[in-house]
């Protein structure tokens, strides 16, 4: 039956479903794993790289992009995301935001609020979910970033053209364990807030960068963490400005080093 109404995006089923972008999200699923945390003092993202080949030159993307990362982008100089799904897919809209940036500050002379550019980058993707002849961006992103009005930021953006602001989030391959033990982790039990209700924890940048490597040791499919296929960036106060900084293949080996009882644990 859904074989008559997958093939646009302008049909919906019977049941009320658009099938393409479920499939566009689908492909999401099998992406490299994505986690981001939002801390009192910053944001941090991390992302599992797949290197297909040992004789790719990752050294000629630094030469052409602001850094070697795979699936890590600096946006502007309060922003940066993380990407999981279809690249190619991704650097479109990475070039948009940018370009959407740089406009605003132009323009308006002060950085642009996170979820203003967030929205602007979902009112495109939706707008591919509703034309005829288009498809969906197979893509979702980790937007991290600050501004003045709302402090530190986390948001999520999917294919379908939704977005949503998140303490901490995981995307691609395995995000339900992850998902899961990021849930776990964040609870507070009612005995512990005082108020008999559920509640959340406040995590420093520190402690969270302690879980988002015990996350990706616990669900990766791979037996070793290294800078080969991880990516880790921040969004930080340093002296008072906001710093973005995508890590180096030697600071990841460094953080993960410093972190290597985490990585053991049984």
């Amino acid at each position: 039956m859904s074989r008559r109404y997958d093939t646009k995006t302008t049909i919906f089923s019977p049941e009320g479903r658009l099938y393409q972008v479920e499939y566009a999200m689908e492909a999401i699923r099998h992406a490299g794993s994505a986690v981001g945390i939002l801390a009192t003092d910053g944001v941090i993202l991390a992302t599992e790289k797949r290197v297909v080949s040992p004789l790719l030159d990752q050294s000629i993307i630094s030469k052409t992009e602001i850094s070697n990362s795979e699936k890590l982008y600096k946006i502007d100089s309060h922003l940066v995301c993380a990407v999981a799904g279809i690249t190619s897919d991704a650097n479109t809209l990475i070039n948009i935001s940018r370009m959407t940036c740089q406009r605003h500050t132009y323009t308006y002379g002060q950085k642009m609020p996170i979820e203003q550019l967030v929205r602007r980058v979902c009112d495109i993707k939706q707008g591919y979910t509703q034309y005829g002849g288009l498809r969906p961006f197979g893509v979702s992103f980790l937007f991290a970033g600050y501004d003045e009005d709302f402090g530190f930021q986390l948001y999520l953006a999917d294919p379908s053209g939704n977005y949503s602001g998140w303490k901490a989030v995981a995307i691609g391959t395995n995000h339900n364990s992850a998902t899961s033990m990021l849930r776990s982790e964040f609870k507070i039990n009612k005995e512990q807030t005082g108020d008999n209700i559920e509640g959340t924890k406040e995590l420093n940048l520190k402690e969270a960068t302690k879980l988002v490597v015990k996350v990706l040791a616990k669900t990766m499919d791979s037996t070793s963490l290294t800078s080969e296929k991880l990516e880790f960036s921040f969004v930080k106060k340093v002296d008072g400005k906001i710093v973005t900084e995508i890590l180096s293949p030697q600071k990841v080996d460094e953080l993960l080093k410093e972190h290597k009882d985490v990585i053991e644990e049984d």
